[in-house]
């Protein structure tokens, strides 16, 4: 799977493929810039909560080209004098995607401190307020501790996971193996798992349901919430994705869960041409847990809702009636906003997903 994805030439992201309308698929940020608007309200709080620390940092893992950076500054929320935006993005042609689409700066300038002086006294590292907002972009996390909040939107279905199956005889592992004449197909390879890996599995689901059923261990996923909340002397994690319990994956049919997609359509099986389509898999609650409980758990549609996006999308709807025998482009832009609330918070769709909130630390001043 880190190879189907990342590999950088014949990887899924390098050669192509991306989220948007034109892409292979379509997150929240890539509807239109409502999610943005929303999001901006909610670092605006946060920043309060925090006592409006000066820098603000605030960490996207999984940025893509950027869509949602662009569209927070463009929405120019109340922190932005103390923001620095951090953009992590591990595929290379998606940061080069990033460049022009923001006014990105060195990372030693956004996260470093600036070097201050008055004449006759020595040079000591100072950060300067009111400089923000101020961009940056990385392949990985930042290494540094901050006042702010690490947030991630449908990455953490696309890190890579174990694979285990139950059998009569216990847990097993689903490995991945070469043969054909060429050694150029991959095929699964089912092996005993070592007891380390079945006591994993164990803990998670005691009682597996019928012989065949499957699990992922999502240890990547668990070891990235690890390290984000690692990163914060104060703030937040903010999760966001296609989530349950193990449990309930384990009582599924897995291609229900692990699933492929290309150009908006299903993709083949998830061992067939790899590099080809985006492979993604529902994000275990319980296992991310184990790391330490979220503070709150709540769907995307309950979760925009508490941040202002009904006021929002109210807003639009009046100035829709108010300009529609116009038809301009306000009147356009504005039912835009109505449809993209809709599908924001569709119980059948993205309203669907759940945010997952870790707080680290005090929340004041």
């Amino acid at each position: 799977m880190d190879a189907a994805l990342y590999d950088s030439q014949d990887g899924f992201y390098a050669k192509g493929g991306a989220a948007g309308r034109r892409r292979d698929f379509v997150t929240s940020p890539e509807l239109g810039a409502l999610f943005a608007a929303v999001w901006a309200r909610a670092l605006d709080g946060w920043w309060d909560q925090l006592g409006q620390p000066d820098p603000y940092v605030v960490v996207e893992a999984g940025a893509g080209t950027g869509t949602l950076a662009r569209d927070v500054l463009a929405a120019r929320p109340d922190c932005s004098p103390a923001l620095r935006y951090v953009l992590v993005e591990r595929s290379a042609r998606l940061r080069n995607e990033q460049i022009g689409r923001l006014p990105l700066e060195l990372p030693a300038f956004v996260l470093g401190p600036a070097l201050a002086s008055v004449a006759g006294e020595d040079e000591t590292p100072q950060h300067l307020p009111g400089r923000g907002p101020m961009v940056t972009s990385l392949a990985e996390l930042p290494a540094l501790e901050f006042r702010g909040v690490v947030f991630a939107n449908e990455l953490l279905d696309n890190l890579p996971f174990d694979l285990l199956e139950w059998r009569e005889s216990g847990w097993h592992e689903v490995r991945v193996g070469a043969a054909g004449d060429q050694g150029d197909e991959l095929v699964e390879m089912i092996v005993p798992a070592p007891a380390e890996v079945a006591a994993e599995g164990a803990r998670f689901v005691d009682q597996m349901p019928i012989s065949g059923g499957r699990i992922p261990l999502q240890r990547q996923a668990h070891d990235w919430i690890r390290q984000a909340r690692g990163l914060l002397e104060a703030g937040r994690v903010v999760v966001i994705d296609y989530a349950d319990t193990t449990a309930a994956l384990a009582r599924s049919p897995w291609p229900t869960w692990l699933r492929t997609f290309r150009q908006h359509a299903p993709g083949r099986a998830p061992l067939e041409r790899p590099g080809s389509q985006d492979i993604t898999a529902v994000v275990a609650i319980d296992q991310l847990a184990s790391v330490q409980p979220p503070t709150t758990i709540s769907t995307q549609a309950a979760w925009l809702s508490a941040h202002g996006l009904n006021e929002l999308a109210d807003e639009a709807r009046t100035a829709w009636y108010e300009r529609a025998a116009v038809g301009d482009l306000e009147a356009l832009r504005s039912r835009s906003r109505v449809d993209e609330a809709r599908a924001l918070t569709d119980p059948d769709g993205l309203g669907s997903f759940r945010v997952l909130e870790w707080e680290v630390g005090s929340t004041s001043g």
